[in-house]
């Protein structure tokens, strides 16, 4: 029988240690053998596109089948979409997104999990396939398959983080739903706990991001001032 999930505990340790070897070894390959990467790539690709009818089925056997969990609207799972096309087709603006929303969001997920069940429910299995598969995304994207973000990065990101809040929001008001958690706070600990009470701590999110997408875009930025002179 599934336990109740603890953060850091045996199963989550497993998890980041999985999410490094396949880090490591999807850069090893990239670096060794650029078709067979690209096999990998959209192999990754595919998962992260089935972990949501993955998830849907999981919580449908589990009697817990929602809206919040069912339609693909949270701030993860923009970047997941992100990913698998930026893994397919390296588009740009994809590339940019799964990184900054991966890498200052779905981070967060993995490293504070909204989830209440452990190994081996298959709801912990789903969580872990889009969360952990969009940071291994983020990082290989930038580095093996050299898409770092493009000059204006944060200007784009902000238009696209002010759209998605907004779409979401506006997805909220009509289904009830807590898409982006702009209602309510995860009801796991999470960083937004510091951010203040509701609707305070919706503007410390928009800001904190701004924050993340700052430093995540710095090291680009003076690489390339470097390159410049």
């Amino acid at each position: 029988m599934p336990t109740h999930f603890h953060a850091f505990g045996p199963s989550h340790q497993t998890v980041f240690l999985i999410c490094g070897v396949v880090f490591i070894v999807l850069a090893f390959v990239r670096w060794r053998h650029a078709r067979l990467a690209q096999i990998f790539e959209r192999l990754l690709a595919v998962g992260l596109l089935l972990s949501w009818p993955f998830a849907a089925f999981a919580h449908w056997r589990a009697e817990t089948l929602e809206l919040s969990n069912t339609l693909p609207l949270h701030f993860c799972d923009v970047a997941g979409i992100a990913a698998v096309v930026a893994l397919w087709t390296r588009h740009r603006l994809a590339c940019e997104i799964v990184y900054f929303f991966g890498l200052a969001g779905t981070l967060q997920g993995l490293i504070t999990p909204n989830l209440k069940l452990d190994f081996p429910d298959s709801r912990f299995f789903v969580f872990f396939l889009l969360h952990g598969g969009v940071v291994v995304s983020a990082l290989h994207i930038v580095t093996s398959m050299r898409c770092p973000p493009r000059v204006g990065a944060i200007r784009r990101m902000f238009g696209v983080t002010m759209f998605y809040a907004i779409g979401a929001a506006t997805v909220n008001q009509i289904l009830g739903t807590n898409f982006g958690f702009l209602c309510n706070k995860p009801e796991q600990a999470s960083l937004m706990d510091s951010l203040g009470p509701w609707p305070w701590y919706v503007g410390s999110m928009v800001l904190l991001c701004m924050v993340f997408y700052g430093l995540l875009n710095a090291p680009f930025v003076l690489a390339r001032r470097w390159r410049a002179q």
